[in-house]
């Protein structure tokens, strides 16, 4: 009898212990998810605000969009994630937190040429269908039983080789070239949605227990899918989108 009571309080104290870390797996995946809507948000809104105020202000339009400052917006945004990903043990929660709503902001401003050169209505398509496939695709990554890990090393030689024929392209101008880069960019980050998903996931489960490096966790959590959807956006958009 005694020991059928041991067993008894054993399982349930495992059912409880399960019981808590689901709870807190589904608290921090909110949590990223709320982050990475808000960042996407964050970056749409100052996209279209600065666009607006460019296309009523030449001076504003030349200077950002036909002056050189133009490639320093388009590179800008590294440097946040560079802050994030090498001096992520420096900062603090807030910081951390802090860095990542500069970062969305600087990628609305780096974005806002899109409603500069796409009609707004091709933009809101666009943005509906990469919110579902995201969705769909970040589902999957959360709840396959399959493991997932052995895809990152290929997804990353992926974006390593996009970034490499984006700048090539850039000298040749090669529209096939384009259009392979932008397939090939669409599948990738297709695979890192899941990949990631199921990433973040992973790691919670590993840090639960510090709240500090949960919260940080959280933000740089938010930062790849962040990252995942906008450049599926930006892809599809090259297909999807209506020229002004």
């Amino acid at each position: 009898m005694t020991q059928y009571d041991n067993r008894y309080a054993q399982a349930a104290t495992t059912a409880r212990t399960g019981a808590a870390v689901d709870e807190g797996l589904r608290s921090h995946m909110l949590g990223v998810y709320n982050y990475m809507s808000a960042g996407v948000a964050l970056t749409g809104v100052v996209a279209y605000a600065v666009a607006a105020w460019a296309q009523t202000n030449p001076a504003v339009y030349q200077a950002l969009y036909l002056s050189p400052l133009k490639y320093v917006l388009m590179i800008s945004p590294l440097a946040f994630v560079l802050v994030l990903s090498f001096g992520l043990h420096k900062l603090s929660a807030q910081a951390t937190q802090l860095v990542f709503w500069a970062f969305a902001a600087m990628m609305g401003v780096s974005l806002s040429t899109i409603f500069v050169v796409f009609t707004d209505s091709s933009i809101a398509q666009t943005f509906f269908v990469t919110a579902a496939a995201f969705a769909s695709l970040s589902l999957y990554g959360y709840t396959t039983k399959r493991n997932l890990s052995g895809w990152g090393s290929f997804l990353i030689m992926g974006v390593v080789g996009l970034i490499l024929a984006t700048v090539v392209n850039w000298f040749l101008q090669s529209s096939a070239l384009q259009f392979a880069v932008s397939v090939i960019g669409l599948l990738v980050f297709a695979g890192l949605t899941a990949y990631d998903t199921q990433r973040i996931k992973d790691e919670y489960l590993v840090i639960r227990h510090n709240a500090e490096l949960v919260a940080k966790a959280s933000v740089m959590g938010a930062l790849s899918l962040y990252l995942d959807f906008v450049n599926m956006f930006q892809f599809l958009l090259s297909f999807m989108g209506s020229n002004e």
